[in-house]
């Protein structure tokens, strides 16, 4: 398996808070990434708000540790009226070394949203609803 070549949405540095006793980082701390890094992805994409509304395929190849970086990927796919996925991708890279790895897969479902929380079409521009 290859690093995605695009740049990651989001890239950070594990911390002795995100993980348990014995230094491996939480799942969940994992997931809130991936989960922050798609709504990245998706808020571009919508150019508005957006909420995610499901999370599919989760998979944890391997466990994180304290200091590890995790680099987040992903891109929009399967493109409906109010709604839409974004696969997501984490890998790590101990932060001496120069080789990535697999860490965890996720498939989130986000929906555009109007000013009012309400769901919206994709293509209709949120800031032109809000004049």
């Amino acid at each position: 398996m290859t690093r995605p070549t695009e740049e990651p949405v989001i890239r950070i540095a594990t911390t002795p808070m995100d993980a348990n006793v014995y230094g491996g980082v939480f799942g969940g701390w994992l997931l809130s990434i991936m989960d922050a890094g798609a709504g990245l992805i998706a808020a571009r994409f919508t150019k508005g708000q957006t909420a995610t509304v499901a999370v599919d395929g989760i998979s944890l190849e391997s466990p994180v540790k304290v200091g590890d970086e995790v680099s987040v990927y992903g891109k929009v796919e399967r493109i409906g009226r109010t709604s839409f996925t974004v696969p997501v991708e984490s890998w790590k890279r101990d932060r001496h070394e120069e080789e990535s790895s697999l860490v965890g897969r996720a498939l989130f479902t986000f929906v555009a949203l109007d000013a009012g929380g309400k769901p919206r079409r994709i293509d209709e521009n949120p800031k032109e609803q809000a004049a």
